[in-house]
């Protein structure tokens, strides 16, 4: 009856009934046949090669030798002989101050000197005269005592002779004096002299050592105030064929590095020229920024070519371990999940969590190879060696050219998916 019924409302609405058909059909369609997948998994092939333990810093590339070069003396500069980039040889002149101040000293210090010895020239004729006049008055009071001997001089006459006597000694001493003090005065006007012939000859200011002139601060005209510490005029770099790198290296890294480890680093300005360096030195002293604790690594660089310059930003990666011809897989193969609907069943019964906690007292990890089916991967324990930013050494475990999964890949859209790891995303 109610078949019947229902065919002749079939009959009575052909347009309807076949919309619902569709309809059905559809619905059995979809719950029979599954919707193709949009998503797949990106694997790579275990491989043969080098595996690099890196740590990753940056800094600032250094002369190895920067000399300061300065004025002692106060003036304006009149001249500067000199420019960036100069190459310049010891005793070379870089600058002149004005010298005219101090050379009005040198003349008045020559006066001195020359005063000071005509003092001099007159104390020592005045010790001659005094000389001369203490032997007469000597012979004469060897006179006047003989005759009044003989009693031909009075007593009076024989204090006089000897009272003339006593002012030629004390002329004569008082001569000697002046002579002496002359003589002090020449020393003293003669160290003024050196003094103010000194700062005639820092005036011209000099290049201490030969190298390249890296930084000019000064430019004709300029006043220059030497009064409480020596103001820096010029930086010379003495060798640029050999230069330094100050990196900053994280506290978390720094146990890592070791004098004498090979560097690789890369410049702005050339990116596509990778250069080589060494580490030569690792400061003790440690340096804190917004809470953030780095230790001053220097690295000792060869600069024959003489691309590198003083300040350009280092991007640096020391090599702090290496295998070489080891299988390998890639860096993020150990962290990488696959989606839960991928996973087997004893996956839910064997946590992660727990596994890995114990991976880090064992060094294994846990990777998935790809299965028959693409979208069954295969859980798969490995030992693992040196880790490397881009590669990760495997003891055991694997075989080469065995596909391991690295990320998933969206077929939905161009842009892939990003690495998903299993604590992170929650969804376990």
């Amino acid at each position: 009856m109610i078949i019947t019924r229902s065919l002749a409302w079939i009959r009575l609405h052909p347009v309807i009934s076949g919309l619902i058909a569709l309809v059905v059909i559809a619905i059995l369609y979809k719950v029979i046949i599954p919707s193709p997948a949009t998503y797949e998994y990106v694997t790579e092939p275990v491989s043969r090669g080098e595996v690099a333990r890196i740590v990753s810093a940056s800094g600032k590339l250094r002369a190895l030798n920067t000399i300061n070069v300065g004025s002692e003396i106060s003036g304006q500069v009149t001249d500067v002989y000199v420019d960036f980039n100069s190459p310049v040889t010891a005793g070379q002149v870089l600058a002149q101050i004005d010298p005219t101040r101090i050379e009005a000293r040198v003349t008045q210090a020559r006066a001195q000197v020359a005063s000071a010895r005509a003092t001099l020239a007159q104390a020592e004729a005045s010790i001659i005269r005094a000389q001369t006049d203490y032997e007469v008055q000597s012979r004469e009071f060897e006179r006047q005592q003989q005759l009044a001997d003989k009693g031909f001089v009075s007593k009076a006459g024989i204090d006089q002779a000897r009272n003339a006597l006593a002012n030629a000694r004390a002329s004569l001493s008082t001569a000697k004096a002046q002579a002496q003090s002359g003589r002090a005065g020449i020393a003293q006007s003669e160290a003024e002299l050196s003094s103010a012939q000194l700062d005639l000859n820092r005036t011209r200011i000099v290049a201490p050592t030969s190298g390249v002139v890296i930084n000019k601060l000064v430019e004709p005209g300029t006043t220059v105030a030497a009064s409480f510490q020596t103001p820096n005029l010029f930086e010379i770099a003495a060798d640029t064929s050999r230069m330094q790198v100050e990196a900053s290296v994280d506290e978390a890294d720094i146990g890592q590095v070791r004098v004498d480890q090979l560097v690789r680093f890369t410049v702005d300005s050339y990116p596509d020229d990778t250069f080589v360096a060494k580490v030569g030195q690792i400061r003790k002293s440690a340096t804190e920024e917004q809470n953030v604790v780095s230790y001053l690594v220097i690295l000792d660089v060869d600069n024959k070519e003489g691309k590198l310059l003083t300040g350009m930003t280092a991007n640096v990666e020391i090599v702090t371990g290496t295998r070489t011809n080891v299988l390998r897989i890639p860096a993020p193969a150990i962290r990488f999940r696959p989606r839960k609907d991928d996973r087997p069943e004893e996956e839910t019964k064997d946590p992660v969590k727990p596994a890995d906690e114990k991976s880090k007292k064992t060094n294994t990890a846990q990777i998935w190879v790809a299965g028959d089916d693409p979208y069954e991967p295969v859980r798969r324990t490995v030992t693992i060696g040196l880790a490397g930013e881009d590669f990760v050494e495997i003891i055991k475990g694997v075989k080469e050219k065995e596909k391991i999964l690295v990320r998933s890949k969206s077929l939905e859209n161009e842009e892939d998916e990003e690495d998903e790891d299993e604590f992170a995303r929650g969804n376990t």
